[in-house]
């Protein structure tokens, strides 16, 4: 059912409301790859078009402000982490991940190695972003 213990483990951890200050489902339609990223074109909530990115390296998401409902950063908490899941298509298993919240750009940033090798096999077409 899952795609790894990670998956397994961090499934059960991801918080219920309250606590949730965020979440989304993203229908992916198409990949594009780079030499070291995959990109993606998402819709926001205001119906336009933005640019999702996904590349390796060190864990981590950037989030992008129109994707988002989240209340006036600054005055809040910092946001501390967010979960990242997707079925995957072909073997119906559960991929989890849990990424810190690097901070706020133009367009939405996730780093994270297997993410990226599961977008090249075009092994998912919706992400879901819970972030606390």
């Amino acid at each position: 059912m899952f795609f790894d213990r990670i998956s397994k483990t961090l499934f059960y951890e991801i918080p219920k409301p309250p606590v949730i200050r965020s979440r989304v489902l993203l229908n992916i339609e198409q990949f594009e790859i780079g030499q070291s990223y995959v990109t993606a074109k998402i819709q926001n909530r205001y119906a336009e078009k933005v640019t999702m990115n996904i590349q390796g390296g060190r864990p981590g998401i950037e989030l992008q402000d129109s994707l988002f409902k989240i209340k006036d950063p600054e005055k809040e908490e910092p946001l501390q982490h967010a979960y990242i899941s997707a079925r995957l298509m072909q073997t119906d298993k559960i991929f989890v991940r849990k990424l810190p919240v690097i901070g706020i750009r133009d367009w939405l940033l996730i780093y994270e190695d297997t993410l990226v090798e599961l977008s090249v096999k075009d092994a998912y077409d919706e992400l879901e972003i819970v972030v606390v």
